[in-house]
């Protein structure tokens, strides 16, 4: 090696080992380096602890800070990230729902509730019962039979929120499969139906009149001529006045009884059950041999039009054994009455009266007697899902007024027969219970779910009838 380069690398190996020996110097006396003009405290031994959980909490309040986004530049917020996650996915519904802020007076203000008066605008249309506050109630009596309307509306207010069910409320009308019209058709036909002086409209028609004019004028129901709305006239005489104009719609009914052909039909529209007035058999094991009373009728016997069948099976039953064919109306304790003789009946008779359905037939599938169904062009809800011939008894008008007929039919029914029919019933009575907050497979559930069934056709019509809308609109 030259004697420059030796010259040059001898304070680089001095240094080199100054430096080694010092760390090797505090590595093995474990002392601690200290700046000798700083006048700096001396870390502690453990200090590792320390400065990893003051780390955390500045990382902590960082983040806080900071403002992070998500893939689409949204703000990425873990709050609410964990709000959303714990929201109904609308992608996740039987079918998604479009609901129409209709003012108060269309529905929960038949109901004597009116909007809070802080100025909230965006909770003025609607009841806050999302938060877990309570609905504004319902009346009671007969009025309950036909409340279909509500509890539907009940669940779309919290349907965004779990447990989900098979409807979920969407905010973008484009979004969604049917668009829901909330007017509590049945309950304002219930109590504003007759003309109160000086008016010369009642507040009904009126009401009537009022959603046609705002449903005609809406982008959603020119964009599929209503074929994708959902309107709620379970009454048979509900919806009379707007029924012609708004045929087009999905109609939620309880049969098409006083339906012209041409307005309603079970190709378009949907059959939902009544609201049962009996009580529900909860844990029956009043089997065969606990039930006395072979066959069970309570009601009103003298009923027009299709009722007439009613008063030919009292002449003829009322005095066969083991049959209770009486009359019987709500007054009086009358629904506790009637629940509790069919709660020890085998056979319970659901007769046509002023239209093919009643209240009967639902009363008699919650009490697990046997429904014998004596009406010809009953419709019943659900059909498509669920087989009635599994659990009831249909006999035709002719058959059932022929002299000894029914009596034979029923009698001949084995007491094996009659229990997996039984049986069947207490697996199915969860269809026809409405309630809320909505549950699994109730009759809530189950009418979206059969709303739901209907959205192809609902598309297809909807897609026919805008062909030639481009022409229509003068080529635009």
């Amino acid at each position: 090696m030259p004697p420059r380069a030796r010259t040059l690398l001898m304070p680089l190996a001095a240094a080199t080992l100054l430096v080694a020996s010092t760390i090797f110097l505090f590595a093995a006396t474990g002392a601690r380096w200290r700046p000798a003009d700083t006048g700096l405290p001396v870390p502690a031994a453990d200090f590792s602890a320390a400065v990893i959980e003051s780390a955390v909490t500045d990382a902590a309040a960082a983040k806080e800070e900071l403002s992070f986004v998500d893939e689409n530049g949204r703000p990425d917020d873990p709050a609410s990230s964990s709000a959303a996650a714990a929201r109904c996915d609308p992608s996740h519904a039987a079918v998604r729902v479009f609901m129409y802020d209709l003012p108060p007076e269309f529905h929960f203000g038949l109901l004597g509730w009116s909007p809070p008066t802080d100025g909230a605008a965006d909770a003025a249309m609607w009841p806050d019962v999302g938060s877990g506050a309570a609905a504004p109630r319902y009346p009671g009596g007969l009025n309950q039979q036909h409340s279909v309307e509500y509890w539907l509306t009940l669940d779309l207010l919290s349907s965004s929120s779990p447990p989900c069910g098979a409807a979920v409320r969407v905010a973008d009308s484009r979004d969604a499969d049917v668009v829901f019209v909330p007017f509590f058709a049945s309950l304002s036909y219930n109590r504003h139906s007759r003309v109160v002086p000086p008016e010369k409209v009642s507040r009904d028609k009126g009401l009537q009149e009022r959603l046609v004019r705002y449903l005609m004028a809406q982008p959603e129901w020119k964009r599929s001529g209503g074929a994708d709305h959902v309107i709620v006239a379970h009454h048979p005489n509900s919806l009379l006045h707007a029924r012609s104009v708004l045929f087009p719609a999905v109609f939620v009914l309880s049969d098409f009884g006083r339906y012209h052909p041409r307005v309603a039909s079970l190709e378009k529209d949907v059959i939902a059950p009544y609201k049962h007035m009996a009580k529900t058999f909860v844990n029956d094991s009043a089997g065969f041999d606990d039930r006395p009373t072979l066959l069970y009728f309570r009601g009103a016997i003298f009923r027009k039009e299709g009722g007439n069948i009613r008063q030919e099976l009292h002449y003829m039953l009322k005095d066969e054994k083991d049959v209770y064919f009486a009359f019987g109306s709500v007054q009086d304790h009358g629904a506790s009455k009637a629940s509790q003789g069919m709660h020890a009946s085998k056979f319970c008779l659901n007769i046509a009266g002023d239209t093919p359905s009643s209240n009967r037939l639902f009363d008699a599938i919650v009490s697990h007697c046997v429904p014998v169904i004596i009406s010809d062009d009953i419709e019943l809800p659900y059909e498509d899902a669920l087989d009635y011939s599994k659990f009831s008894i249909f006999v035709r008008s002719s058959d059932a007024v022929k002299k000894g007929y029914l009596m034979r039919l029923i009698r001949g029914v084995s007491k094996h027969q009659w229990t997996m029919m039984w049986r069947r019933l207490k697996e199915v009575d969860k269809h026809f219970e409405y309630q809320y907050p909505s549950q699994k497979d109730d009759a809530v559930q189950m009418i979206w779910q059969t709303l739901a069934r209907k959205v192809p056709a609902i598309r297809l019509k909807s897609h026919r009838s805008r062909r030639f809308s481009r022409y229509d609109r003068g080529g635009k």
